[in-house]
């Protein structure tokens, strides 16, 4: 990985995109010979609640990793309404504004920040702003509209990434706000494009593994991570493994949060 080699702070974020991209493009490499156009033309003939695919056919990564997102626009003028279905590996949460100067769960009073927020944030009606105006094809020029997404299909591992980066006039800072996220029973039925079609513990899922960043910015400071093998919570940093409990890992202030769908726990560490 040419674009990770050295000795400079990278991002695990966008480490972990890189690797599972390219290997999800190496394993589309294997298929026998058969042709990329060919591979591609017939996986577009699938119906969207079978097909979740990044670039080309599905692999073990979209497999394990893959859900789909509809992505759902209305223009404000005419009320057409223009609905596309996205693949993807991981979603990328914001942090509600109106927390981002809360550290700790007990800085001050008030509510805390949870991961319920932010699914709650990327997944509200918004209205576009000037900068992002809608092509209307029924009003036939740039309009005023809506944006929303619905989750169209769940993956076998949902992987959220908190963006607690952001770019200011000059620095991209950290948000060191804490979120508060479930070790077990994360439930995301409530953001499903249909959640009538689910079943009772379908949507339900448990955290497996934390990434966290320790440090003020994306260009310095540190990552570790906590996981989860046969009901025991481990510490990773750098080599060093050590064992930890259930009390520690909710205290962290998460980056990459990894959930494994519940009724798949019990081959989890297969995964």
């Amino acid at each position: 990985m040419p674009n990770f080699r050295g000795y400079q702070q990278q991002d695990a974020h966008e480490f972990m995109r890189y690797l599972l991209d390219h290997l999800h493009l190496e394993l589309q490499g294997g298929f026998n010979g058969v042709s990329r156009s060919a591979i591609l033309q017939e996986n577009s003939t699938l119906s969207a609640s079978n097909k979740c695919c990044i670039n080309g056919a599905s692999t073990v990564v979209t497999a394990i990793f893959g859900g789909i997102l509809q992505n759902e626009v209305n223009c404000l003028i005419c009320g057409t309404e223009s609905r596309k279905f996205d693949p993807f590996l991981d979603l990328s949460l914001d942090i509600p504004s109106q927390f981002r100067s809360k550290r700790s769960k007990n800085q001050e009073n008030g509510p805390v920040c949870s991961l319920r927020d932010c699914l709650r944030s990327f997944t509200d009606l918004e209205e576009l702003d000037e900068t992002e105006l809608y092509m209307c094809h029924k009003c036939k020029k740039k309009q005023k509209s809506t944006k929303k997404f619905w989750i169209q299909k769940l993956p076998k591992v949902l992987c959220l990434h908190l963006k607690r980066f952001h770019w200011t006039a000059y620095l991209r800072n950290k948000v060191d706000t804490y979120v508060e996220f479930p070790l077990r029973g994360l439930d995301m039925k409530c953001y499903l494009l249909e959640p009538e079609n689910s079943g009772p513990e379908s949507c339900l899922y448990d955290l497996a593994a934390v990434v966290v960043h320790h440090g003020s910015g994306v260009g310095s400071g540190h990552y570790t991570a906590y996981a989860t093998h046969e009901g025991r919570w481990f510490h990773f940093n750098d080599s060093t493994v050590t064992l930890t409990d259930e009390e520690t890992v909710v205290k962290a202030k998460a980056y990459i949060l990894f959930y494994v769908e519940h009724q798949a726990k019990a081959g989890s560490d297969k995964l």
